[in-house]
């Protein structure tokens, strides 16, 4: 009998509204596990995605998971990697190495945790396609004034194209908050100090900033050792700060290139338009002291193909070119993203090409190229410009390092966390010796799993009572350098649509 007056509500509180039980805004990993568990429940969901593809940074080149302890990664995430496996267990997977050379594959393990980014997308768009989840490409959010509310719940979105989607609970899996932002919600963008929430690795970090750091004699002037000649671009006039204080500037961002060094798959790296040999200068200075190590985070993939990520003092990591970027307008948004492909794209042509840099290293990066069957649609480009960080919401709960290292109850888990505290450099600056340096990268173990509060993916209830935020949650700056993982990101997204068919129910 109580079943049966549940199913009784649910189907009237269905129909209180128009449209779909869930609406998704970000087709990011997160919001596909959302719609697809939603589905699964038997209710009604739809993803809006403002580009062509979904998936996020899992599709769009990542394809070396973040992982930490894989034990504690479950649920909708654990069977995308899942599925996955049983994709390189076929045969027909393998077309350019042979499964047995590919170590990242076991027939012993459940999942894979290394893959290419099109069978990324493909299982991602086979799950939607089998839960019925229907997915709208290529509308952007009005900002401005796309949300309707009736108090503090949202009764529709509106986008760009002027197309309205109604629906009784809403999910924001961007990677930059911008639903949540338009709803009123409260958020904050770059570090806070150590001081708000008793933490020890926030703010401004030079002393632990040595991973992925200049060696010292690396003069940053444009004539060595003349200050009143000027910087070389991408050194900050300013000192980097008082350690530990907050500031308003975020972790730099990069593409994750898909990389072969198969020639039959082989693209040349491109000479982009607007190549500007001076904006590599440093790295120059960077080789002549000594540097060689191009390749230290070059994952292998399967078919010959990797994950290469930032490595070094200089490198992918587009250092301090992205501090306006979470608030942004789309047009600034898109010259950023563009010129970090500018800045990427040429740091390889000038490796490859530039007479200066020494023969063996530079034989080595012409070995490699774009990988031809990767992003076909965008010049084997990854579509997906990796967002380390941007908005981050302000709940009742906030996590932090304290729930990272455990040192306080985390209230109503709904997923765990196990990655390193990960902060990429957030600037780069002339120490007091007249050397290059960089600032922000903390590496710090929480040693062990730790839990994830499900106050911390909800507003606070006077901002909006209708809303989830899986990816752009309450966290602090240090904290989300450890929950910023995608499998994680895959757990809250599917613990948002178990709570949102609660709500409903």
């Amino acid at each position: 009998m109580k079943l049966r007056f549940l199913a009784i509500v649910t189907v009237l509180v269905s129909n209180l509204f128009a449209g779909h039980d869930l609406v998704v805004y970000g087709g990011t990993s997160a919001g596909v596990t959302a719609a697809v568990q939603m589905a699964r429940d038997g209710k009604t969901a739809i993803i809006i995605e403002p580009s062509q593809h979904v998936g996020g940074l899992t599709s769009g080149g990542l394809g070396a998971t973040d992982s930490g302890n894989k034990q504690v990664i479950g649920g909708m995430s654990r069977e995308f990697y899942q599925r996955l496996h049983t994709h390189y267990s076929q045969d027909g997977a393998w077309k350019n190495q042979t499964r047995e050379s590919y170590k990242g594959y076991s027939d012993k393990a459940d999942s894979i945790w290394g893959f290419e980014p099109s069978v990324a997308e493909k299982t991602y768009r086979e799950m939607l396609k089998e839960s019925g989840v229907e997915v709208v490409y290529g509308e952007r959010l009005n900002r401005a004034a796309g949300v309707k509310k009736d108090g503090s719940k949202i009764i529709s979105i509106k986008m760009e194209s002027g197309r309205v989607f109604e629906g009784g609970i809403f999910v924001d899996a961007t990677y930059e908050g911008d639903l949540l932002a338009a709803a009123g919600v409260s958020y904050h963008v770059g570090r806070e100090p150590n001081s708000k929430y008793g933490e020890t690795l926030n703010g401004v970090q030079t002393l632990r900033a040595r991973s992925h750091q200049f060696m010292d004699g690396v003069d940053g002037y444009v004539k060595k050792g003349d200050p009143s000649s000027g910087l070389l671009p991408g050194i900050q006039k300013e000192g980097p700060g008082d350690e530990g204080e907050g500031d308003k500037k975020v972790q730099a961002y990069c593409f994750r290139m898909c990389l072969t060094d198969d020639p039959d798959n082989r693209v040349t790296f491109p000479k982009p338009e607007g190549y500007d040999p001076m904006r590599y200068e440093l790295y120059l200075r960077y080789i002549e002291a000594g540097w060689r190590t191009i390749w230290g985070n070059h994952k292998p993939m399967p078919n010959r193909k990797t994950d290469t990520n930032n490595h070094g003092g200089f490198s992918t990591d587009n250092i301090g070119m992205n501090w306006d970027y979470p608030e942004a307008s789309y047009e600034r948004r898109d010259e950023i993203i563009k010129e970090h492909e500018v800045y990427q794209k040429g740091l390889f042509w000038f490796l490859c090409n530039d007479p200066r840099v020494p023969a063996e290293l530079q034989n080595n990066i012409n070995q490699w190229g774009l990988a031809k069957d990767e992003f076909a649609d965008n010049g084997n480009w990854p579509h997906q410009l990796y967002i380390r960080e941007a908005r981050r919401m302000v709940s009742d709960y906030v996590n932090t390092e304290l729930d990272c290292f455990r040192r306080r109850e985390t209230p109503e888990s709904v997923g765990m966390g196990s990655y390193n505290m990960d902060s990429h450099h957030v600037q780069r600056y002339i120490n007091e010796k007249g050397q290059v340096k960089n600032e922000g990268d903390v590496q710090v173990s929480p040693g062990g799993p730790y839990k994830i509060s499900y106050r911390s993916i909800r507003p606070k209830r006077e901002e909006c009572t209708n809303l989830l935020v899986p990816v752009c949650l309450s966290s602090s700056h240090i904290a989300y350098g450890s929950i910023r993982m995608e499998p994680v990101f895959m757990v809250l997204g599917q613990s948002a649509a178990v709570a949102a068919r609660i709500a409903l129910d």
